[in-house]
Formats: structure tokens, sequence, C-alpha cells
């Protein structure tokens, strides 16, 4: 595939605004298609030809990285395999079985007396991202699902992979029945004056941040347009006195089994303070068999298997495979500490009480609370509809799962 360059150039906040006119106009063109659902097949197959490029691509950026100071995690993101690009496709396809997505599937239409809700598109929605390429893919799919726009906003770190991939997308929209401005990509010339210019735009109505804590902060606080806040790792578990070590170690390994980035990556532990010293040996026993570097804040004595915490160095999201270990009275203490400390997308409890789980699913202000059970999270899961971008802490009827019922907005409907 030739390469050439596909994405949108953005001088200024008034051509930005242009081109969010002319996704939205695409979107309410959208609506009036029917049987386009081959359009997600045709991406799918587009993307699995082009992919030698893509991953040519890719390399060219990572060997842009080793000239640069790009941190470890990021480069993890960057680098992308034949497998996690078929994830992706492969998505594309499942998407394609649900059809067009009128409401969420599973939700039904809250009826009254007097009215009912309808589901729509928000219109136009925006992805600002960094590295992790294959989101433009998961993010387009659906959007087009939902009947959505999108613009896509990636990191320079990943500038010619975002570059091959538009490519794609867009030379195959050109030859169906789709409105060309559905996906519009930002070329990343401008570089941090486009990111600004969109935080500055009132025109969109849905902005997407993804990637670590300070981007998706930046977004939060500088956006003038509604934000859906994205949460990666930080997450934690309560080990109360009844909590058996090996479910322990089997919650927090697997958690931290996503591919590239474990999104309910358990990061801290709250020890209870009844937990026997020989289980939590076991347990940083089998922790630090499977790679894992393990800290404590000085509250716990395990015999040299926790190193000292070093507040300047340690943060969350920051290492991977690194669990920060911490005594506990009781649960109630450990639930303020998660309310207060925790991403708030997912955090967990292991017990072998039923009363501390009933306590600890009624005070967690989690979006995602698991009871004895992995967080580990997965793009593409066997459920179609649960296909999402990632998690958010924002609680309520989606359960802070980012997917297509995130992309859809209810309209109250009052009856004479």
């Amino acid at each position: 595939m030739e390469s050439s360059d596909v994405m949108l150039c953005v001088q200024s906040l008034s051509e930005l605004d242009v081109a969010i006119a002319h996704g939205r106009s695409a979107a309410q063109s959208l609506r009036q298609l029917t049987h386009w659902e081959k359009t997600l097949h045709d991406l799918a197959d587009a993307l699995d030809h082009a992919q030698d490029d893509v991953l040519e691509a890719n390399t060219l950026d990572l060997e842009a990285c080793l000239d640069m100071a790009v941190p470890e995690r990021i480069i993890d993101w960057l680098k992308l395999n034949p497998e996690r690009l078929c994830a992706a496709t492969t998505s594309l396809r499942r998407l394609a079985h649900l059809g067009v997505v009128v409401q969420p599937p599973g939700i039904h239409p809250m009826m009254s007396a007097t009215g009912r809700e309808q589901w729509e598109p928000l219109g136009v929605v925006a992805l600002v991202y960094e590295a992790l390429p294959e989101l433009a893919i998961f993010a387009t799919g659906m959007c087009l699902l939902t009947g959505n726009s999108l613009i896509l906003k990636g990191g320079n770190e990943a500038s010619q992979t975002n570059q091959a991939i538009a490519q794609v997308l867009y030379e195959t929209i050109a030859n169906s029945p789709l409105p060309e401005d559905i996906i519009q990509a930002i070329s990343t010339s401008e570089g941090e004056p486009t990111r600004r210019w969109l935080m500055q735009s009132t025109a969109i109505d849905l902005i997407i941040p993804y990637g670590r804590a300070s981007l998706v902060q930046q977004v939060q606080r500088e956006a003038l347009s509604p934000v859906l806040p994205t949460a990666i790792s930080n997450c934690h578990l309560y080990w109360a006195a009844s909590g058996d070590e090996h479910i322990v170690a089997q919650v927090i390994t697997e958690s931290h089994r996503g591919v590239p980035d474990p999104v309910n990556g358990i990061e801290t532990v709250l020890v209870d303070a009844h937990i026997s010293t020989p289980s939590l040996l076991e347990l940083l026993r089998v922790l630090r068999e499977a790679g894992f570097v393990c800290h404590q804040d000085g509250s716990l004595d395990a015999a040299g298997y926790l190193e000292a915490i070093n507040p300047q160095t340690w943060s969350p999201g920051k290492t991977p495979k690194t669990v920060h270990f911490r005594q506990v009275p009781d649960l109630k203490t450990a639930v303020v500490v998660i309310n207060q400390q925790s991403s708030g997308h997912a955090d967990c409890l292991i017990t072998e009480s039923y009363r501390d789980s009933q306590d600890f699913i009624q005070t967690v202000r989690s979006a995602n609370t698991y009871i004895n059970a992995s967080p580990r999270f997965n793009r593409s899961p066997a459920q179609i509809s649960q296909i999402a971008l990632g998690m958010s802490a924002q609680r309520g009827l989606y359960g802070g799962r980012v997917g297509l019922s995130s992309l859809l907005a209810t309209k109250a409907v009052h009856l004479a």
C-alpha cells in the first residue's frame, strides 16, 4: 500500500470547528442509511490486508522513540503485533453482527403513563489518546454502529502508525455508502496546538481521553465540551481476615494480564491486620515468582519480602507489575482508603464473609466492585454488546465500561 497523507491538517480553532460541522453533517446522513454493516466487514478485511504496512509504520515509530525520552510504558502501548491488530479487526466483524444500534442491547425504553425515553446518537465524538494505535479501530467500529461521527487525535509517538491506519479507514469508507467525513483523523504536524483547540471547542458532543492519568486530567481540566474520563490501573484490593491468600494471588496476577494496558490492574493491596504473617509471606512468594515487585509503607513485617516504598519515585500506573502493600485495621478503614485513593473504576474484596461483601458493595464508591473475582479487562469479550474502549470511574447505568451505551443519549418523549 503506497502511503499518502490523508490526515486532517488543522491550523486554527475555526478550521477545527469546520471539521466538526462536517462530522455532524456526516452523522446525520448516516442515520438515513440502511444495511451498511458490510462496511465494517470491508474495514476489517482492508486492515488485515494492510497488516504488513501498519506493522512497518509501527516499527518506524518505535525506532523514532529510541531517540526520545519516551517512557517504557508508552513504548509497550505503542508496540503493535499481529495478535493485537487481529483482536481489533475481529471486533469490527463482531460489531457488524449487531446491526445498527438503535438502543443499547439489553436496555429497553423506559415507559410511563405520560411518555418514554428513546435512545439516539450523541453526534460528534472525539478520541484523544496516547500510543495504543488500535484504539482508532475499536472507536471507529463503535461510533459507526451507534451512528456517531468520530474525530481521532493520536499522540506524536504513534504518528506513522496512526497515518497507516487512517489511510485504510479513509480508502475503505470512500468506497462505501458512508459519508466520507464520518471518520476524521487529525494530523500530528501541529502538535500541542491541535489538542489545545480541541479543548477550546464547545461543538464536540463527547471527548474521550485515553492514556496516562496526566493526559486524562489535563483534558478534564481544560475541555469546554463534555468529557468521559477513562482510567488505567490504580485499582485497590482489600484482603479481609477470612480471605484466602491463593485467591488474592490469582486475582492480582489476572488483573495485570490485560494486553497491552492492564486497565483494571491491582496496584494497591490493603491487608487486614488479622492476616497471619505466614499467609502474607506465601502471597508475596507467589507474586515474586510471577515477576511482581512488592512495596510497602512500613506498616508490615514481611521478613525482607517487601521493599520500602519511595513516595518520590512510586506513583500509581507508573511501573508495570508493581504492587504496594499497606496494613489496615478493618474493612471500614479499607473503604475510606479506596474511596480516597483508588481510581474508582474497579476495586476488589477477597473474603469468605457475606456480611463483609455486602458492606463493601454498599460503601465503596467504585463503578465496579469484584468479590473474590478477577477484574481483568477485555476490550472484546464474549458478549458482543460489551465491546469497549476502556473503563471509567463514572458510575451509573453502564457500570463504568466505555462501550456502545456510552455513545448514545436518551431523549424524553412525552405523550398526550
